[in-house]
């Protein structure tokens, strides 16, 4: 249900930052008699689970096992991912789907009314449960309808949190605890407190750093930098996945083309109607996300073209408006027949491999703080995330978190007393301008520096320009009142110098981190961990 905004404080028992598929799975996880508050960037649909056009990944034909999933995704994440958090997803699989089915969800249903399975790129079987191809949309719409009809989760829509209040800031003694965080009313402009003994991160990644992507405009590192600022590690943020399909028209820059698209038949094509991808991969077309991405890169700098095609006209119109009716709807309308015509193409920064460390439980090296879904590092998607692991990955780690809270909750526990948010020494901004001229320049920076191809030049390049931004950037903030925009552009800028610090360090091309001065893989596994406060990085054994 929505709160009335009118108090600047407030106190529950959890708080969810984040109104995306994890975070409203940790909220429908809880017992009913939590008190639990969602905090919304924007409206409650506004986030990448949305968006997801693909579908959930889960062992459910006879044909299929949780070994074969799992050699799947090691081998797609360049056996970089972590064992232990590829097993615990695969194994909850079963698990998430009849939590999903238990909300209302409704999916795609084959002739024999069962679950119907597709295929996406990297997956050696069909074990895709999809809604047509808008998975996402059925799953956020659901599971919003539940949430907002529970009496005890409150929403709080237009909040963006600034930053996590913990026993540290406040200089008490014992281990380090989250006590809640300070959050700003988008609609009134005034921040308010919000206390709890227990607080998750949910806000999704941070493709929002790069000039071109398929993520809503929630998607700014939110959490990812408010975690590290309180004293969390960060982990193998080097590794950023280009969906290779991004919708190439000026009126739809963000529109995702589904991988399903390809896992149902469709060819990539240049101009000269060749298949290139099978110049590259013998998968071809169904090669994991981040080989097709760097094929169709290559092939677009080398003809100096804006874009490839992909192509399933080849495929029945009956076949086409079945399986992708909302893609030929919203192609149609944007004067693309699919059925008919090619479909132009280019990559897009799509998702954020790397993220806040956790256990087993979603927590992070601070008790009663929980990081899930894309926010996290968990170690299941190592160098390349394989399609649809990550929506079954927020569900998976949501009821693990919703556990471990139970078996932690403490009736007993009592709440320091926190400071309120004080602005009386801040100027109101009388210079826009200069945020939205640093935010252009830091996602340009991105792009061209460190994007699906990189060196270690270009990589110097853009640490040096983030440098100096980011001191423009917190001076800004130091002096005046805080906006949406503002808390935005400061997140990004941290967690694009994450980026490039994690890059720099990783001498050699692994899964989605290519780079033409290390062209080989090496020997040793090992992942990219930001220590907290100074961004040196260290490189630790993964368990694989």
């Amino acid at each position: 249900m929505d709160m009335p905004n009118s108090n600047s404080s407030h106190q529950f028992d959890v708080i969810i930052v984040g109104s995306g598929g994890a975070g409203l799975t940790l909220a429908l996880s809880l017992p009913k008699h939590f008190k639990i508050a969602i905090l919304a960037k924007s409206h409650l649909t506004d986030a990448s689970t949305y968006y997801a056009q693909g579908g959930v990944a889960a062992v459910l034909d006879k044909t299929d096992s949780l070994e074969q999933h799992i050699d799947d995704t090691m081998i797609a994440g360049s056996h970089l991912c972590e064992f232990n958090a590829v097993r615990q997803t695969v194994e909850g699989g079963q698990a998430s789907v009849d939590f999903l089915l238990k909300q209302g969800v409704q999916f795609t249903l084959d002739d024999q009314e069962q679950l119907h399975l597709t295929r996406e790129g990297g997956h050696s079987h069909r074990r895709i449960i999809h809604a047509a191809d808008a998975t996402g949309k059925a799953i956020s719409t659901t599971l919003v309808e539940r949430a907002e009809s529970q009496n005890n989760i409150h929403i709080f829509k237009h909040f963006i949190a600034i930053d996590l209040i913990t026993s540290e800031k406040l200089h008490l003694e014992g281990p380090k605890r989250a006590i809640g965080l300070y959050a700003l009313d988008e609609k009134t402009e005034k921040v308010h407190t919000f206390l709890a003994p227990f607080t998750a991160l949910a806000c999704g990644g941070a493709m929002k750093a790069y000039l071109y992507t398929s993520n809503p405009d929630i998607a700014t590192g939110d959490g990812i930098a408010m975690a590290y600022r309180a004293g969390c590690r960060v982990a193998n943020m080097e590794f950023n996945q280009f969906h290779p399909t991004c919708l190439y028209h000026p009126l739809a820059r963000s529109f995702l083309i589904t991988e399903a698209m390809r896992g149902e038949g469709a060819y990539l094509r240049l101009p000269d109607g060749e298949r290139f991808m099978l110049r590259f991969d013998e998968r071809a077309e169904l090669a994991p996300r981040d080989i097709v991405a760097r094929a169709i890169d290559y092939e677009i700098k080398r003809l100096g073209i804006r874009h490839v095609w992909l192509d399933i006209t080849h495929k029945s119109e009956d076949f086409i408006q079945e399986h992708f009716p909302t893609l030929y709807q919203r192609l149609l309308e944007l004067g693309i027949d699919i059925t008919k015509e090619m479909i132009p193409v280019v990559p897009a920064a799509h998702y954020t491999c790397g993220g806040v460390m956790v256990d087993q439980h979603s927590q992070t090296d601070i008790q009663g703080l929980y990081a899930i879904g894309e926010t996290s590092y968990t170690g299941l998607h190592g160098a390349n995330r394989m399609a649809s692991n990550s929506l079954l990955e927020c569900f998976v780690y949501g009821m693990a978190a919703a556990k471990h809270i139970q078996s932690q909750f403490d009736a007993d526990y009592h709440i320091p007393s926190v400071p309120a948010w004080d602005d009386t020494q801040v100027n109101h901004p009388d210079e826009d301008v200069v945020i939205l001229q640093n935010w252009d320049e830091l996602r340009q920076t991105m792009w061209n520096y460190v994007g699906i191809v990189r060196t270690t030049k270009r990589l110097e390049r853009a640490l040096h320009r983030i440098e100096m931004l980011k001191n423009e950037i917190n001076e800004y903030y130091q002096d005046y009142k805080v906006s949406k925009n503002l808390i935005e552009l400061r997140n990004l800028v941290m967690v694009s110098e994450m980026i490039v610090q994690c890059a720099l360090q990783r001498k050699e091309s692994r899964g989605l981190h290519f780079t033409l001065d290390y062209p080989e893989q090496v020997s040793e596994l090992k992942r990219t961990v930001l220590m907290p406060h100074n961004f040196s990085v260290q490189k630790e054994p993964i368990n694989a």
